[in-house]
């Protein structure tokens, strides 16, 4: 069995913050999501939200303030799944709240160093 990344990305201006039960709705939504994959035993990674600030670090030791302003798409976070193929991930995937809020979900084989 191969192992997926699933990206999770969306328009950081697009999703409004919410009151805290409309967040609790949505936080409810991914972790049944999230929790239907680990039910068939197929989670390799709960993975994990990321923080909307960064810094990307450039040859010759330059770094500079990230995501950039200019990009609207900004990855929110990520988890590890376990399917056989590209087909079977991409059924897993079917069901992500992401697409709720017009996001998308990248998903990308984990290569073994």
């Amino acid at each position: 069995m191969k192992e997926f990344l699933f990206v999770f990305r969306n328009d950081y201006k697009a999703v409004p913050p919410g009151s805290p039960e409309e967040m609790q709705a949505v936080m409810k939504q991914w972790m049944d999501w999230i929790g239907g994959i680990a039910a068939q035993n197929k989670l390799a990674d709960k993975g994990n939200r990321l923080g909307s600030e960064g810094k990307v670090v450039r040859a010759n030791n330059i770094i500079t303030d990230g995501p950039y302003t200019e990009i609207k798409e900004l990855i929110g976070g990520y988890i590890a799944v376990k399917a056989d193929s590209f087909e079977e991930a991409s059924e897993m995937a079917k069901g992500c709240p992401i697409f709720n809020t017009g996001g998308n979900l990248e998903i990308r084989e984990i290569i073994p160093m």
